[in-house]
């Protein structure tokens, strides 16, 4: 069976009517409630005409046939409310980063063709600049937050928008429409991936039951499993970051309730502890150390009933193991999960760790990962002595929006099979485990060697007087690249670079060391912990 977001989501609400889905610092949502106001939504959106225009079987990779929502929103149910009701009447709504400047935002909202924008009072003064720059955009949708911005000319309130739609159900949307999905744009421009909704449902959305290799054969045995939800489950990561939007969904889909904290706008860790702790959250997402440390140091300073806490999930960046082990120290009885994935692959595989027994680095291949060879001409098979691509194959994306090239660069067709090779060098050991080498767009190349950036980041990490680290490359006569590591230095704490080097030698090879240290009071990173390897390397640049 095909699946669509929005079907699965009526489907699983239908049969837990009364079953919170969303608990928010405002209240609750229950499931129908919440299919009620996307339906409004949905209804409101395709009344005044928007939705889909050219169906999937006549168009391109690259293309889209549908009108396209920008969600231009801190975490909340609005957030979750636009693209359920998106999915509803056919458009394809699409993440923005909140945190993007106005020529960003420009790029952004241009590039993607978008025809509405859904967004917070906040962002009010930095849309209004980019306005009259986008002739394309012919509704503003504006949800009120507690910045005090007005309202923009000619925009919308969101509840009055609602208040146009009925709660009736819209015609059932097509598996074929699209989830959008913007890269982060931190060591390149953002490239909008174009998934059919059947395929990221697959995918990443809870496509497949927890552990199974094989999809779900039907909406009924969908349903019949979300019997069995009702678990509290949170993400401390903002929803326009794709590894959130998966928990959510994947979250919706078991018929389990979606939990944010109460401080939306940033992430502070007492706040999410003791959401966790009031609503004994069984799951809590996050991404890698830049939202990690501040947990484990909040954990390490104040005490939290987590005995309803089973795992700790993190996506979209390395956990290191100091770290974990940290946490699993002050909660001992839970896991921590590794889960790696991009926007052009979906999930791919994990690697779990236990207390007593935490690594990273080295993951389990989900039913569809693979590696493939170099030149791209081969899939490599497991015990293969070649340094390879981290590959998916089957449920892949379509393409970049827009972008013939690249589409045909990152999805290639090798041996008569379509995969997504976004950049991750690997190694497939024998035993059937990959090892994750780094992104290459952040490789190294010095005096011969390829060094990957996350590996040496993560030896650093293991020091307790770092903070956060972003490791990038520099020209040098003699190497002609070399290493260099941007370091925070935790509060109250010192090192030195000879300190930092002596940590990191335990770790990795010497050639692998960094050739200089630059000290900054904090680092860039996007609103979901990514590192910015473009201010990085400007920071490395610097006399």
């Amino acid at each position: 069976m095909a699946y669509n977001l929005a079907q699965v989501h009526e489907a699983v609400a239908a049969a837990n009517p009364d079953r919170p889905a969303v608990i928010h610092s405002g209240g609750t949502l229950t499931y129908q409630e919440l299919t009620h106001r996307t339906r409004r939504l949905g209804n409101a959106l395709a009344a005044r005409g928007f939705g889909a225009r050219t169906e999937r079987s006549e168009l391109a990779g690259h293309e889209s046939g549908q009108d396209h929502l920008a969600i231009y929103l801190h975490n909340g149910p609005e957030y979750l409310e636009a693209m359920l009701g998106a999915f509803k009447a056919r458009l394809a709504p699409f993440n923005v980063n909140y945190r993007y400047v106005a020529e960003e935002l420009r790029y952004l909202l241009d590039n993607a063709q978008a025809k509405v924008v859904v967004y917070h009072d906040a962002f009010a003064p930095t849309l209004a600049e980019v306005l009259p720059d986008l002739p394309s955009i012919s509704l503003l949708v504006q949800v009120p937050d507690d910045s005090g911005n007005p309202l923009l000319p000619d925009a919308i309130r969101y509840e009055d928008l609602l208040a146009e739609g009925s709660t009736e159900p819209l015609p059932e949307p097509s598996p074929d429409d699209l989830y959008i999905l913007y890269t982060g744009g931190t060591t390149g421009m953002p490239k909008g991936v174009l998934w059919r909704q059947h395929d990221i449902f697959i995918g990443a959305m809870g496509g497949r039951p927890f552990g199974q290799a094989t999809a779900f054969e039907s909406l009924d045995a969908i349903v019949e499993a979300s019997a069995n939800g009702g678990a509290a489950m949170m993400s401390a990561a903002p929803l326009m970051h794709g590894a959130a939007q998966w928990a959510t969904f994947t979250a919706f889909t078991s018929g389990n309730t979606v939990v944010f904290p109460e401080h939306v706008t940033r992430m502070d860790p007492a706040d999410v502890w003791s959401t966790v702790e009031r609503h004994r959250v069984l799951t809590l997402q996050i991404v890698g150390d830049a939202m990690g440390r501040p947990l484990v140091d909040e954990l390490e300073r104040h005490t939290y009933d987590l005995s309803g806490l089973l795992a700790l999930v993190s996506g979209g960046a390395a956990l290191n193991s100091t770290l974990k082990e940290r946490f699993l120290e002050k909660v001992p009885h839970a896991i921590v999960l590794d889960a790696v994935g991009s926007s052009e692959t979906g999930a791919q595989m994990g690697h779990t760790s236990a207390k007593g027994a935490a690594a990273t680095g080295t993951f389990t291949p989900g039913p569809e990962t693979s590696v493939v060879s170099a030149d791209l001409s081969t899939e490599l098979a497991p015990g293969s002595e070649e340094t390879g691509w981290l590959a998916q194959r089957g449920h892949v994306p379509l393409g970049y929006l827009g972008d013939a090239a690249k589409t045909a660069a990152t999805f290639p067709v090798i041996g008569g099979v379509r995969f997504a090779v976004p950049g991750d060098r690997a190694n497939w050991r024998a035993d059937g485990v990959i090892e994750l080498l780094g992104r290459d767009s952040v490789t190294i190349n010095s005096g011969g060697e390829k060094i990957f950036a996350e590996e040496v980041e993560q030896a650093l990490a293991h020091h307790p007087a770092v903070y956060d680290v972003i490791v990038v490359g520099r020209p040098s006569e003699q190497w002609g690249s070399e290493v260099v590591a941007i370091v925070q230095v935790a509060h109250d704490a010192s090192v030195t670079d000879q300190e930092l080097l002596t940590e990191a030698e335990r770790h990795i090879a010497r050639y692998k060391l960094p050739k200089a240290f630059v000290y900054r009071d904090a680092l860039v990173r996007s609103p979901a912990g990514k590192a910015d390897y473009r201010w990085a390397k400007e920071q490395a640049l610097e006399p």
